[in-house]
């Protein structure tokens, strides 16, 4: 009997074998061969033939001695099925590690270097180079947007590149959510973009692609919510696929040469539009019915109630008697279809997952939804004009004591500065609708005491738990500045909250500017004006200073959330309230995301709040109504454009509000224009264009009445 010594095959075993030093020789060889250059493909197949080879060819037969088995001294021997086995294991191992793709193996840097490279003018990208990295401060690359040392967009508007873009190397750039190529001299068709599916904004707007964009371009572009092709010479039909686009917001393919039908989008999410100056014919959908006429204008033959041209009745069908018979259905076993559709299962399931962990993973880039503004209805603030018997703030100079812990019923005080009152005292108290705003609703309750205040319902504040809710808004409460409104109180529910402040009598600075023109209206003189200016920037650098380390200090800036006391001065409400909202609602919510910044990169900065700060003060010096503070751009003045057109034309002082332009001095109509460019800058493209809030208080002080 012979003795089987564990781990050895026995002598008389019909088990093939080898010898390990024979298999590392043939793994060596073969490892050696596939790291050189050989084309991936010939590499694997010579590989693969390679195990079939050794697989099934026959072993020589030696002879063994018999005591071969009974002694340890041995050299192990494997099976071959093990060594088979082992074999196709280093075959995946070489095909996954050995052989990376060209793409994933760069780094972002090489990536970008890599485009660079591809362009055939490229002089605007000096600063692309070797010795530094796109997101490192100082030395940032130009048109490089970073978010935590990560590339999120490439914005390289206008910089006269031309030549070929290479999408292979973009696909290395795994946090790209952003391409701004307008205005460059690309041309050709349409470029692979669609290999990079998590871009959530597309711009190629005004150079010379031309040809058919095929109609399934967009199908892997899910998270597409801007698109703009505008100004090139794009034909054919537009793309069915944009139609299926369910977070597309922006859409604009004027002043090209499309043709056909426009496609429907039923899913309705479209804030803005345009198809004019193509060849389109036909009914303009339903679904975009709710745009101007001048989205459509330069198209013949479209028609519909938008354009108020009657369509010509549909064809009756033309029966054809001498049509073919339908062939009868093909049966098989296992048709090819059948074979498909089992593949396209396979394939759906795959793309699902990972669907879903890009979406985790794109947690770190996105804070996105709705991209609409609020709407203001300067209406609805009509009722906080004036208050007779309400209660008066007290001097600037009063104390509070924030960080009080009086809980009074379900009322949480989180400052001082009035009498105590609970929840029941709200609840019996006369209620009088304020307005309604993308926070909530705000109504005026006086108490039976006579004290008045207000009271906000909040309904998208359930980012944060009781807990966090509370250090918030004592946070906030226990805030000490004369041009800061401080909240008084709040009552939590899951489902919304309310916050109790102060009532003030004069209301917003949007009513007093723009719908009462009563005695609070023939006020706003110049001094007063650049005093209210003066008194948001100074309330809004204690913000900033407050909140150093949030991304939007006040984030709601705007002139309905800005309260005149009696005297004119200003003070700052529904600030602070960033790291509360929603990240669903936010972009809905709070006017600091109307910012560039954020339409185009979904990045947020506290010079979002400069740009804030200077629509009021375009608001203020011009006295026109902002079509920024609306949520379907109809109305209102685009105030930031206007301005910057006007300055770039020196027509400055024909934007000054005749009513304060018609009895002011030469003195006053310069400083004024001063004020204008003040707030021109404060709204520049990019954050590091905008002053900060503490050169803007400066600049403002600097003009003297």
């Amino acid at each position: 009997m012979s003795v089987v010594i564990p781990g050895e095959i026995p002598a008389n075993s019909n088990q093939p074998s080898c010898l390990p030093g024979e298999l590392a020789r043939h793994f060596l060889i073969v490892f050696v061969v596939s790291c050189h250059h050989l084309p991936r493909l010939i590499i694997i197949f010579f590989f693969f033939f390679f195990i079939l080879h050794y697989h099934f060819s026959p072993l020589p037969q030696q002879p063994q001695p018999a005591a071969a088995a009974t002694t340890s001294s041995n050299r192990l021997l494997v099976p071959r099925h093990m060594a088979t086995a082992a074999a196709a294991l280093l075959l995946c191992l070489l095909s996954c590690c050995c052989f990376p793709s060209p793409a994933s193996s760069l780094s972002e840097a090489d990536a970008l270097l890599k485009l660079k490279q591809s362009f055939t003018q490229a002089q605007a990208l000096d600063s692309w180079n070797d010795n530094t990295s796109p997101c490192t401060r100082g030395t940032q690359w130009r048109g490089v947007i970073c978010m935590n040392g990560i590339v999120t967009g490439i914005h390289l508007t206008s910089m006269s590149i031309a030549g070929p873009i290479d999408v292979d190397a973009l696909t290395s750039v795994r946090g790209l959510r952003t391409i701004s190529l307008s205005n460059n001299s690309f041309s050709g068709p349409i470029p692979p973009l669609n290999r990079l599916g998590a871009l959530k904004a597309l711009y190629l707007s005004s150079n010379q692609f031309s040809g058919d964009i095929p109609p399934d371009f967009f199908s892997d572009m899910n998270s597409l919510k801007r698109i703009w092709l505008s100004g090139n010479g794009f034909s054919g039909a537009i793309p069915d696929s944009l139609g299926k686009l369910s977070h597309l917001r922006e859409l604009h393919l004027e002043n090209n040469k499309f043709s056909g039908r426009i496609p429907d989008f039923p899913h309705n999410a479209l804030a803005s539009v345009d198809f004019s100056d193509n060849e389109l014919e036909g009914e303009i959908p339903e679904s975009l019915s709710r745009f101007k006429a001048d989205s459509f204008r330069g198209n013949p033959g479209l028609c519909g109630e938008v354009l108020n041209k009657e369509c010509p009745p549909p064809s009756p069908p033309q029966k054809n008697s001498d049509a073919p018979p339908l062939p009868p259905p093909h049966k098989s076993k296992m048709s090819t279809g059948a074979i498909a559709a089992v593949v396209l299962l396979i394939m759906i399931s795959l793309v699902v997952f990972a669907t879903i962990m890009n979406r985790r993973r794109d947690d770190d880039f996105d804070v996105l939804a709705k991209d609409d503004a609020v709407e203001v209805h300067v209406a609805a603030a009509s009722t906080a004009r004036r208050g007779s018997g309400s209660y008066s703030r007290r001097s600037s100079g009063s104390s509070r004591r924030g960080s009080a812990k009086n809980v009074m019923g379900d009322l949480v005080m989180v400052n001082e500065e009035l009498p105590g009152f609970g929840l029941a005292d709200l609840m019996k108290a006369s209620a009088e609708v304020l307005g309604n705003g993308g926070l909530g609703s705000a109504y005026k309750a006086v108490m039976a005491n006579g004290i008045s205040v207000v009271v906000k319902r909040m309904r998208e504040m359930n980012r944060l738990g009781r807990d966090g809710f509370d250090g918030e808004m004592k946070r906030i409460g226990s805030l000490h500045h004369p041009n800061i409104l401080t909240p008084l109180a709040y009552h939590y529910r899951k489902e919304e909250k309310l916050l109790v402040s102060e009532y003030v009598p004069k209301g917003s600075l949007l009513y007093v500017l723009h719908g009462d023109r009563g005695s609070s209206h023939t006020e706003l003189t110049w001094p007063t004006r650049l005093k209210i200016v003066r008194g948001i920037a100074r309330g809004l650098d204690y913000l900033h200073t407050e909140f150093a380390s949030v991304d939007l200090p006040h984030g709601n800036l705007k002139s309905s959330n800005v309260l005149l006391d009696g005297d004119c001065e200003p003070q700052l409400s529904d600030y602070a309230f960033y790291p509360l909202i929603n990240t669903t609602q936010a972009s809905q919510a709070l006017f600091a995301l109307k910012s560039p910044e954020y339409i185009q990169y979904q990045q947020v900065h506290p010079k979002s709040d400069i740009y804030c700060l200077g629509i009021i003060i375009l608001e203020i010096v011009t006295g026109k109504f902002p079509s920024q503070y609306l949520n379907n751009g109809k109305g209102g003045t685009d105030i930031v454009h206007w301005v910057h057109s006007a300055i770039a034309d020196h027509r400055e002082v024909e934007l000054i509000d005749p009513e304060v332009a018609e009895s002011a001095s030469e003195t006053d109509l310069d400083d004024m224009q001063k004020l204008l460019h003040i707030g021109a800058t404060c709204t520049e493209t990019v954050p590091d264009d905008r002053p900060s809030i503490r050169e803007v208080i400066r600049m403002a002080e600097d003009i003297q009445v």
